[in-house]
């Protein structure tokens, strides 16, 4: 009977403690989350309650298991199992308690800094040094696994005596990845780049979706994803339109004829921005910038509070501009002429007659006078 209740009254009673304990710790968190509602730490603290429950049962059960006198032969095995579980426990828990502190700092920033540009560069920074955080968690964890194995620790001194060249074997066979690596954080902290930035990359216009220690993704208009290395972001030039303030200068292209009314299409300009809510009102202007034999090319300049309002005014004032032209002035519009071209004087016709009429002479013709 005692070699029946023993194994259930430990492995038994360390579950029974640790989903009491879990349960309350968490009725805590809730209460406190409640009482504090202007910090979401409490909130994602509770996220951590799985790894949480499985540090105390792995802990509990590691500190009981040789007084259930179960698998007496396995016993080291076991043990040495159950360690491990605890040092991955730990682990994964470290990181979500770091990952709710520091998402609970960057969410109070937020609030009180109400400059985009400098959330944007903080929420950046904040990603990063997360996944930064969690790859030393997890290098740490798994080292502390492989000091568990006696032949582990046998061979620690042999691997550090070649660590130096080990670590040069691996940098010059990871020097593109450790390039990357260090991009990212010069990225994060130089502030180029950051998550919510509008940029255009190889002609692509998009917006920076996530940023990673190794790669960077771009967001398309068209819902594309363009990966790639972070390293293309210190090493070759790119546009980045979230740069400083965001407001924004459109420039929007007309080609009409030579008798377009401008100064009626400068005129319908203003009225077309003050019917659109996009245009931020700071400035616009008409003017003709080129021209060709057989049209004038009209620019529109428009401005707007960010990247995606000055593609709305844009494409207003395109698609209005050529209505009104349309229905109002379609003589504006570009054309072919088909009309006879205007002769220099003496000139002649394809038809056989000069400009002024008269039947073409032989070129030892003398002139025609008017007597006979």
């Amino acid at each position: 009977m005692e070699n029946v209740l023993r194994p259930l009254i430990v492995v038994g009673g360390s579950a029974l403690l640790t989903l009491v304990i879990g349960w309350a710790t968490d009725r805590l968190l809730r209460k406190a989350d409640e009482r504090h509602s202007e910090t979401p730490l409490w909130g994602l603290l509770r996220r951590g309650r799985i790894p949480y429950q499985l540090v105390l049962c792995a802990a509990m059960l590691r500190g009981s298991y040789d007084e259930a006198k179960v698998l007496e032969r396995h016993s080291a095995g076991i043990g040495q199992t159950l360690t491990l579980v605890l040092i991955g426990a730990a682990a994964w828990l470290v990181i979500r308690i770091a990952a709710a502190i520091v998402e609970s700092t960057y969410t109070r920033y937020a609030r009180v800094h109400r400059d985009p540009a400098r959330v944007r560069r903080v929420r950046t920074q904040v990603t990063l040094i997360m996944r930064v955080v969690a790859a030393v968690v997890g290098v740490v964890a798994v080292a502390a696994m492989l000091l568990t194995f006696p032949a582990m620790r046998a061979a620690g001194a042999s691997l550090l005596a070649s660590a130096g060249i080990l670590g040069i074997v691996a940098g010059v066979a990871a020097q593109s990845t450790l390039s990357n690596m260090f991009a990212g954080l010069q990225i994060a902290f130089g502030d180029m780049v950051r998550i919510g930035d509008t940029v255009v990359v190889d002609g692509e216009w998009g917006t920076v979706e996530e940023i990673t220690l190794t790669f960077l993704t771009v967001r398309t208009w068209d819902e594309r994803r363009i990966t790639m290395p972070v390293s293309y972001f210190t090493s070759k030039p790119f546009e980045n339109w979230s740069r400083g303030t965001p407001q924004m200068t459109g420039i929007v292209y007309f080609h009409v004829d030579h008798t377009a009314p401008v100064e009626l299409m400068r005129e319908r300009l203003r009225d077309i921005l003050r019917e659109c809510p996009a245009w931020d009102g700071r400035d616009y202007g008409l003017a003709v910038t080129d021209t060709t034999p057989n049209t004038m090319q009209v620019r529109a300049l428009v401005t707007a509070k960010d990247a995606d309002d000055i593609w709305t005014v844009r494409v207003a004032v395109r698609e209005q501009m050529i209505r009104w032209l349309t229905d109002n002035h379609p003589y504006a519009l570009p054309r072919v002429n088909t009309a006879d071209a205007t002769l220099a004087p003496g000139f002649q016709r394809l038809d056989g007659h000069t400009r002024d009429g008269e039947p073409p002479r032989r070129a030892h013709e003398p002139p025609r006078t008017g007597r006979g």
